[in-house]
C-alpha cells in the first residue's frame, strides 16, 4: 500500500496535516499588479486613443475609449503621470488583461 504524503499548513502557530486538491496546486499564483501598467479589464475594441508618448496628464484625464458589450468605457489616468508607451490603436481588438498603456508617476 502506497503511503500518502501530507502537506503541512500552519494556522495561528498550530501545524496541521492536510492534502491539497489538484485544482489548488495548479492555481495561478497571485501577483501584486504593476501600478504603472493599464490593462484591459474586459475584451473589447479600442475606439479612440486620447494620448501620445511623453504626454503629461493629471489624475482623471481620459486615456482611451474601450468598447465592450456595446458600451463605451472611458479609461482614465489613475494618478498624475507621464505616458511611457502606447500599445494600442483605434480599431484594435484586445483580450482581457491586455497591456494597453505604460505610465510613470510624476
Amino acid at each position: 500500500m502506497e503511503e500518502k504524503k501530507h502537506d503541512i499548513i500552519i494556522v495561528h502557530s498550530a501545524r496541521y496535516k492536510t492534502e491539497y486538491t489538484r485544482k489548488y496546486r495548479n492555481r495561478s499564483v497571485w501577483e501584486e499588479p504593476n501600478k504603472n501598467h493599464i490593462y484591459s479589464f474586459i475584451p473589447g475594441t479600442i475606439i479612440d486613443v486620447h494620448v501620445k508618448v511623453g504626454e503629461k496628464l493629471k489624475e482623471g484625464d481620459s486615456l482611451l475609449i474601450l468598447e465592450a458589450m456595446k458600451m463605451h468605457n472611458n479609461v482614465q489616468m489613475p494618478f498624475d503621470g507621464k505616458i511611457v508607451k502606447v500599445n494600442v490603436e483605434p480599431g484594435q481588438k484586445v483580450p482581457k488583461k491586455y497591456l494597453m498603456l505604460e505610465i510613470k508617476p510624476l
